[in-house]
C-alpha cells in the first residue's frame, strides 16, 4: 500500500501534529515500512496455531490480602502545605 501525502496530512491532523519537508518524508517511509511488515506477517501460515489468550499457564496467582497501616493520618498531614484538621486543603479546581 502506498502512503500519500494526503494520508500523512490526514493522520497528522487527527494526531494534532505537523510534518513538513524531510520529517514528512521520513514519516511516510516509516508508515510504508510498517504496512510492509504487516504484509509479511499476513504471509505466515497460522492455520493450526491456537490463539494466545494468556502469556502463561498460571491462573489467578494472587498474594494474600492483608490490611496493614503503613502511614498514619498524622504522618501524611505533617508536611502538607495546607490542612484542615483531618484533611488536605487544595485550591478549587472546578467552578460551579
Amino acid at each position: 500500500m502506498k502512503i500519500t501525502e494526503e494520508t500523512i496530512d490526514h493522520i497528522a491532523h487527527l494526531a494534532r501534529l505537523r510534518f513538513e519537508g524531510p520529517a514528512k518524508a521520513a514519516i511516510q517511509q516509516d508508515l510504508e515500512n510498517i504496512i510492509g511488515f504487516m504484509g509479511k506477517l499476513s504471509e505466515v501460515p497460522t492455520d493450526n496455531v491456537e490463539p494466545l489468550v494468556f502469556m502463561s499457564d498460571e491462573v489467578n496467582v494472587l498474594r494474600e490480602d492483608v490490611a496493614e497501616q503503613s502511614v498514619t493520618q498524622a504522618e501524611a498531614l505533617k508536611n502538607a502545605p495546607k490542612k484542615d484538621s483531618d484533611y488536605f486543603r487544595i485550591p478549587k479546581v472546578l467552578d460551579k
